[in-house]
């Protein structure tokens, strides 16, 4: 189960980071996801989901560091659909298509795969 628990280890700190982004400055990740970042409304949304991710960062952590290999493998099914499910939303942002959505989508598909992937290899 070693390649799981560095997913979610990898997908923590991204996560980690991600939070930092959304709480420390939410309106530079609104301009960067080309949404209207003088709306105190989004910002305020933006730092509530950075506090969720700081949530989720820590119980990715802390499965892959503390959890059977049958519970990393429950949480790595649950992070491949999580995960791919983000890069398809970040796909549908109501706005228009730039490099910083294309490559947040990007981020969320390759550790979709990378979570398919190492599931696939455990169950050979």
């Amino acid at each position: 189960m070693l390649s799981i628990r560095k997913i979610l280890q990898a997908g923590s700190i991204i996560f980690g980071l991600s939070a930092t982004l959304l709480l420390l400055a939410p309106a530079l990740f609104l301009d960067l996801l080309s949404l209207n970042s003088g709306d105190a409304a989004l910002q305020w949304s933006m730092r509530m989901i950075g506090i969720t991710l700081v949530a989720l960062a820590g119980n990715m952590w802390m499965n892959s560091k503390q959890q059977s290999n049958v519970s990393v493998r429950k949480v790595g099914q649950v992070m491949a659909v999580a995960a791919t499910s983000l890069g398809v939303l970040t796909l549908l942002i109501p706005a228009e298509l730039n490099w910083f959505i294309i490559l947040y989508a990007m981020v969320g598909f390759s550790f979709g795969i990378a979570y398919t992937i190492a599931l696939l290899k455990k169950s050979n």
